[in-house]
């Protein structure tokens, strides 16, 4: 339908001819769509053959490289496939071969690179099977699933390479950034060989002085023991975030496992135990306070009172404690016993650390939850990592949490390409 009618000085003119079929518009937008992607691959292929060489040989790391053949070569591109001629080249020693054409059009693998881009973006978002269903169903492109997989994971090859060496600037912001809140927590995932593990999940939020977010970044790890790559990925963006607003607020917000205070204190200036978290100690609770079958509006009232205590009057922490502590547990069944005991050591240790001034926060327009990373869980690891019949490996989860949180932050997905673009998508990976 599509054929070249000029060609010169680096502008083309593409003919297409529609034959526009009778019946619905939907089967012409078809033939429509049929012509652009015919219109697409002539285009890319042209554009292609730019970034060939004349055929002169090359010097690369002081080493001779001479053309060993012109091949012809398809490339996937958003359209169809592009057929090409390009030149490959050869050391004098032979060995590997290397296509200059390649390296300058950032080609990965077969594809050209706004079609990974797509590919990749997509592939954040669902399986390899899926992907190749979006593409047929509203692209008119058939894929192997293969195609796909390979694509995907090498573009989340690189980022999972890349991801501590470079760096991204958050967006330009209207707001006056006065408060950064770091929070991090787990997500389980079915891997393989291990059973279920823990994936982390790390969140960076930017907030104004009227405690309004501006911003988030966001950034996932793979279940891993000890949790080493996951803590020192987050150390590097906090000292990236530190130099960029030194005089902010550092508040460091998570549920209460030692093991998150251990890291978030020492990178915050204050800390504080996640609001949410609370309540579902205080609603367990609230079974001891009116154990009664018929309390249940009882219970529903002590506990939005209480809520609403820690929310808005100092000190209210300790004293839930003290009315906590003053029950009598002779009469209760034992999970309810054992339900008070726990928020009471709940309560205990973390007023013991200062971390439940709710009022003073609310006062000052600050944040009390961590729900921006529990949202992240389910938004980074739970909606693509876990559906039926889903078994991970490592590097694929790994893969996968890397382009999802690249997507998920607003401004990186743009300026991870834009670094492929500069530095080239051949870069050295594990």
């Amino acid at each position: 339908m599509a054929t070249i009618t000029h060609n010169t000085n680096g502008t083309i003119t593409i003919s297409v001819t529609l034959d526009l079929p009778q019946g619905s518009l939907l089967e012409m937008e078809d033939a429509i769509l049929d012509g652009i992607n015919e219109v697409g691959c002539l285009a890319t292929a042209e554009a292609l053959k730019r970034f060939d060489t004349d055929g002169s040989p090359l010097i690369r790391d002081g080493v001779k490289w001479t053309v060993r053949a012109h091949d012809t070569r398809k490339y996937q591109t958003p359209y169809g496939v592009a057929e090409i001629e390009r030149a490959v080249y050869q050391t004098s020693k032979g060995g590997r071969i290397y296509c200059p054409l390649e390296d300058a059009a950032r080609t990965i693998l077969s594809a050209t690179p706004k079609f990974a881009q797509q590919i990749s973006h997509k592939y954040s978002q669902g399986n390899a099977r899926s992907v190749c269903t979006d593409l047929r169903d509203n692209h008119h492109r058939t894929l192997a699933t293969s195609t796909v997989q390979n694509i995907a994971d090498w573009v989340g090859s690189i980022a999972c390479a890349q991801e501590q060496h470079w760096e991204y600037a958050p967006p330009e912001l209207d707001e006056a950034i006065s408060t950064v809140v770091l929070s991090l927590d787990g997500a389980y995932l079915l891997m393989a060989n291990d059973g279920y593990r823990e994936a982390m999940v790390g969140a960076i939020s930017l907030y104004d002085n009227d405690g309004e977010r501006q911003h988030t970044i966001y950034f996932g790890e793979a279940p891993e023991y000890g949790k080493a790559c996951f803590k020192e990925r987050y150390e590097k963006e906090i000292a990236r975030i530190k130099a960029r607003y030194p005089d902010a607020l550092y508040l460091g917000i998570a549920d209460g496992a030692k093991d998150n205070w251990a890291f978030l204190t020492p990178h915050t200036d204050r800390q504080l135990l996640d609001f949410y978290h609370v309540t579902e100690y205080l609603a367990k609770a609230s079974e001891a306070v009116f154990p009664q079958k018929t309390g249940k509006a009882e219970r529903k009232q002590w506990l939005s009172t209480r809520c609403s205590q820690l929310k808005h009057e100092h000190h209210a922490a300790q004293r839930i404690l003290e009315e906590l502590q003053s029950l009598s547990t002779a009469a209760l069944p034992a999970s309810v016993r054992d339900d008070l005991e726990a928020a009471i050591r709940y309560f205990k240790n973390n007023i013991a650390e200062r971390r439940m001034d709710y009022a003073h926060q609310v006062e000052h327009h600050l944040p009390i939850g961590s729900g921006v990373t529990e949202a992240a869980c389910k938004t980074l690891v739970k909606q693509r990592l876990c559906g039926s019949g889903m078994r991970w490996k490592a590097k694929g989860a790994k893969v996968v949490l890397s382009l999802r949180a690249l997507v998920q932050t607003t401004n990186r997905w743009q300026q991870f390409w834009d670094k492929i673009n500069q530095f080239g998508a051949n870069v050295s990976f594990a």
